[in-house]
């Protein structure tokens, strides 16, 4: 009895976060050790059916780093990275192509479906949902950026109950295809559909001052901290980026912007329906 009360309590005690989000649009990026550990992917699946069961409208953007990088070896390709971006040739974009549309949005799409008709797969290619721009001037470079986003298809997915999962490809208006970033393609969505939240699911605990130790984790920061933190170098590296798009996201209207440890079990609930959550929240 006594547990079966705390349980009540603990439903009225997020009950205010669910009304906040009900109908509002969060955009999840999906990847890195989440992806690849099958125990945490299906928590990962069953967070996000949960949050759509409430009346959350969600917006899953995937990568697949790691999964590209065993299918490229298999084909006798060694991965590439040039200040983090994969160098993307023909034969390479091949390959991305193949292992984001063909297997890991299709096996997330196919998870998500277990239970009822909830997802449906996309690239930022199909009813030219992403128009694409390249990132060099090397016409053997398929490393492309987003440059604009037609948000109706999204809109009217949402509206009508799916949940849409979107491989970071597109294409330009010549209909050469690009691979994207993940964090890019995750802000662009956001941005466009004016989302409630974005969260990225990472293989870090989020923004800590010690980076190595979780306890100085800053579980709250404001765009003037995070830049004071990059100043003084306390982001750096790989975190730079993500920041840089976390910044830009958030000032296009976007409320918040999420980092968290992806890692951990059933992760997008505590961050979302807890008040103490367990990742960093940037914010204007």
């Amino acid at each position: 009895m006594l547990n079966s009360t705390q349980f009540i309590q603990d439903l009225i005690g997020i009950s205010s976060l669910i009304r906040q989000y009900v109908g509002q649009v969060i955009v999840v990026k999906y990847g890195g050790s989440a992806m690849q550990d099958e125990s945490l992917k299906k928590t990962v699946i069953d967070d996000i059916l949960f949050l759509h069961l409430l009346g959350i409208k969600i917006i899953v953007v995937h990568g697949g780093g790691p999964i590209i990088n065993q299918w490229l070896y298999k084909c006798n390709i060694k991965p590439s990275f040039e200040n983090g971006v994969r160098v993307t040739d023909e034969k390479t974009m091949e390959i991305v192509q193949m292992v984001l549309e063909g297997k890991v949005n299709k096996d997330l799409v196919s998870m998500l479906n277990l239970f009822g008709n909830y997802a449906i797969g996309l690239s930022g290619r199909d009813l030219n949902l992403i128009h694409a721009s390249p990132l060099s001037s090397n016409k053997n470079d398929f490393v492309g950026t987003v440059n604009n986003v037609d948000p109706k298809i999204l809109t009217s997915l949402l509206n009508d109950g799916y949940i849409p999962v979107i491989a970071s490809i597109a294409s330009d208006s010549m209909g050469r295809i690009y691979n994207i970033n993940a964090d890019v393609v995750a802000g662009a969505l956001a941005k466009a559909l004016k989302a409630e939240k974005l969260i990225f699911l990472t293989d870090t605990f989020g923004i800590m001052s010690d980076i190595a130790n979780p306890n100085t984790l800053l579980k709250t920061l404001n765009v003037p901290q995070v830049l004071d933190l990059k100043r003084s170098n306390v982001i750096s590296g790989g975190m730079i980026p993500k920041v840089d798009c976390c910044i830009d996201v958030l000032n296009s209207n976007v409320r918040s912007v999420h980092i968290i440890n992806g890692c951990l079990h059933h992760a997008l609930l505590l961050e979302t329906l807890t008040s103490e959550r367990i990742g960093s929240m940037l914010t204007l």
